[in-house]
């Protein structure tokens, strides 16, 4: 694990950088998922920079179960030196590394392949489970997960089997906001009251604004000490995140930008 080196300022700063860097992928691209992407980066920015050491032996791992927000994964990787900057111009282009589902046979920094809804949590049972058997105490697994993603069956089956092996080194984070690309999510199948029924199947459940670095770091800190059952934050998150005519819109889950949203995206952002 990294020591908590970096300021809040820092990172609130580098978050900055990531949805400047999402919103350039997409514009060029002409495609991709800037909604999801900008609603997560502050999760993913405070995951990678303060507690993922990608040098060490055993390692802790991320697992991007909403796989789609590859835009936000690769404005962190650029930043931290796992990929090229000028690869950026690549996104979403036929033989680049930078494809709209992670894919680790391209890129060693990422623990999974993911992109099929619903998958992610339970690779990050059975990752988590095999640190348990190696005797890796020291290294956690992180998931990240969408709501929408929730109306999959295997979540919940891989919830329950989180609790059953008591896997205290799994940390879920539920980007929780609240738009699917049906809509809104609770309209096209109600996941309410959602800390009640996670906190049934016997996971330690925290609530969290998840665009706050200040409180995504407080949390972290918290659930360090529960040993004895997997933990699962509900991080209430804004789609589109940072740029006015993206926020809470359904529309912006998918798809490109002109030239002149992409000027008053970045605008905004400056």
């Amino acid at each position: 694990m990294k020591s908590n080196t970096i300021n809040i300022e820092e990172l609130k700063n580098k978050s900055k950088l990531y949805r400047k860097t999402i919103i350039e992928m997409i514009y060029k691209a002409k495609v991709g998922h800037p909604g999801g992407s900008l609603s997560c980066i502050d999760i993913l920015n405070v995951l990678y920079n303060t507690r993922i050491d990608r040098s060490e032996e055993n390692k802790d791992r991320l697992i991007l179960s909403k796989g789609h927000v590859t835009p936000a994964l690769f404005s962190v990787f650029m930043d931290l030196g796992y990929i090229e900057k000028s690869e950026i111009n690549t996104f979403r282009q036929i033989n680049s590394r930078l494809q709209g589902h992670p894919d680790r046979n391209k890129i060693k920094e990422i623990d999974a392949n993911t992109g099929l809804l619903g998958q992610g949590l339970s690779i990050g049972v059975g990752a988590a489970l095999a640190k348990k058997l190696k005797n890796d105490n020291d290294h956690n697994v992180y998931v990240i997960i969408g709501d929408g993603e929730m109306h999959e069956g295997q979540i919940w089956e891989a919830l329950m089997e989180g609790a059953h092996y008591k896997l205290n080194n799994l940390i879920v984070f539920l980007d929780y906001n609240k738009l699917s690309s049906k809509g809104n999510c609770n309209e096209v199948m109600n996941l309410e009251p959602i800390h009640d029924r996670i906190k049934s199947f016997n996971w330690h459940i925290e609530e969290i604004n998840g665009n706050d670095i200040e409180e995504i770091l407080q949390v972290l800190e918290k659930i360090d000490s529960i040993t004895d059952k997997p933990k699962f934050i509900i991080a209430n998150t804004i789609k589109g995140k940072g740029v006015s005519f993206m926020e809470n819109n359904p529309k912006w889950h998918s798809g490109g930008l002109n030239d002149e949203q992409y000027k008053k995206a970045i605008e905004e952002l400056n």
